[in-house]
């Protein structure tokens, strides 16, 4: 099934000439300038801006994309996009996905429960088989990397094998995956904290019976050896640019904080609604003194009681997973600059959780729905609008079906499987929504006159749903009490 959701999306237009461009760029800077002019190149506005790791694979894709158009890998030829050119790029996303195939395989043979109900070829009932098809065919990933152009199933499938490996109780090799995937991609950083916790309190220091940590059991050997694998690899990445005195340069170019606060497509989050409450308060002329939080500092708050919580009472790859699906959320939620896809940063690790356990699938449910709408803005052609509504509509009514099923909770008169009425209600309100956005807006004459206003009640009614589905994760994640053991 996953083939041919991944040649489907193939076989559609490169909307996003931007994310095109970005990545021709990146393969023509790799391929035709030293590697001392990678981060100083700016003839075009889209400069190498990710770490060295994934200016490597561009380097290596380059090699390849050699022989369908050298034309593509010349820097000056901005904006180039030859048939070839696209075959090449597209080709390219499709090669690099059968990683994330791989690691899905691996996640569904090595950290599912067995189940009896594995055994069956029913598509809606079958664990094993639900996690791969969420996987898979995810929305977001199908949209953002086969339509709008982006890697992240290959990134996605790095950070599932560092979870499979954590799992296993290969501490090692999972540090060393999830250090890849910090130098292909820095957005990574953000969850970085719970691998840090996770590794130090499991790895490096061993458990009571009670759970309570042993202080003196600490393992300097361990820790040696976790720090030689994550500075091996930064020390590949970062290595050369170091070598050359480049690294404040390439840095710079990685952080690049004069750029605003929010995205261009508004991410669905915090700041979406402050945004929208600041300019209602200054078209209505009220002086609200607001002082903008630190954004690290809020960061920090955010994330540090999950990091306790993992620290004192770590119980395996389940209470992992929740503290990284947390560290996402504060991210996504406060972070600065944060790009409305980095919501699937938050929907991976949930839909690990959503199979075995009733109320992340509950969260997962609205968030997967309500966060590939707000996906929407990024296919903004009228052709492609009945394309997206297809597929967020075939994929939500799958996840609904399956996991209730799965829970035992199916759909009733007045509200969809495994949620609330009022719940039912707020996502049956896309449907307004998208009808005012795609006929009612254009048909008003406002596209000329008012044309973010669809984007704007997009990220905002989007923003309720996810802000709700954060606060109430946070709440389950810390309210959570192991079981006490039964008294014999």
């Amino acid at each position: 099934m996953s083939t041919v959701f991944l040649f489907a999306g193939a076989s559609f237009s490169c909307t996003d000439q931007q994310t095109f461009e970005v990545h021709r760029n990146w393969l023509a800077i790799t391929h035709s300038l030293p590697i001392k002019d990678w981060y100083y190149e700016k003839t075009s506005e889209w400069t190498l801006d990710y770490p060295p790791l994934f200016a490597w694979l561009e380097m290596a894709l380059s090699q390849v994309a050699q022989y369908f158009d050298k034309n593509m890998l010349v820097v000056s030829n901005l904006n180039y996009a030859s048939e070839a050119t696209v075959l090449f790029q597209k080709l390219s996303v499709i090669g690099t996905d059968f990683f994330f195939v791989y690691a899905v395989n691996q996640f569904c043979r090595k950290c599912l429960k067995p189940s009896r109900k594995d055994e069956t070829q029913d598509l809606f009932e079958s664990p094993k088989l639900i996690t791969c098809v969420l996987l898979l065919a995810n929305f977001g990933l199908l949209i953002v990397d086969h339509i709008h152009f982006q890697y992240n199933g290959f990134l996605t499938g790095v950070l599932l094998l560092s979870i499979v490996r954590l799992h296993e109780g290969r501490n090692i090799s999972s540090a060393f995956w999830f250090t890849v995937l910090l130098n292909l991609k820095h957005i990574y950083l953000y969850i970085a904290p719970a691998y840090f916790v996770y590794l130090l309190r499991c790895y490096c220091f061993r458990s009571a019976p009670d759970g309570t940590i042993q202080w003196r059991s600490f393992s300097i050997t361990r820790l040696f050896s976790l720090g030689l694998t994550v500075m091996s690899v930064f020390g590949v990445s970062f290595g050369p640019f170091i070598y050359m005195g480049q690294l404040p340069q390439v840095l710079s170019r990685l952080f690049p904080f004069k750029r605003g606060l929010c995205h261009a497509y508004w991410a669905p989050n915090f700041w979406a609604l402050y945004n929208v409450a600041d300019k209602a308060a200054t078209i209505t002329g009220v002086q609200l003194k607001v002082i903008q939080p630190d954004m690290t500092g809020g960061l920090v708050q955010d994330m540090m009681p999950a990091m306790m919580k993992l620290w004192s009472n770590p119980r395996g790859t389940l209470s992992f997973l929740r503290c990284l699906t947390l560290c996402a959320f504060a991210s996504f939620m406060f972070g600065w600059h944060v790009h409305e896809k980095a919501i699937l940063l938050i929907l991976i690790p949930l839909i690990l959780l959503s199979i075995e356990r009733k109320k992340e699938a509950q969260i997962f449910l609205i968030l997967s729905t309500i966060g590939g709408y707000s996906l929407f803005p990024l296919l903004f052609t009228q052709f492609e609008t009945p394309i997206k509504i297809l597929l967020l509509a075939l994929y939500s009514f799958y996840a609904f079906t399956s996991l209730g099923r799965i829970h035992g909770i199916p759909a009733r008169p007045t509200a969809l499987p495994l949620l609330s009425n009022l719940e039912s209600l707020y996502l049956l309100g896309i449907i307004p929504l998208e009808i005012y956005n795609s006929i009612g807006h254009p048909a008003l004459g406002l596209s000329q006159r008012l044309p973010f206003i669809p984007l704007l009640l997009t990220s905002v009614y989007c923003a309720i749903g996810v802000t709700y589905c954060w606060l109430r994760f946070y709440w389950l994640t810390l309210s959570d009490r192991p079981k006490k053991p039964k008294s014999s």
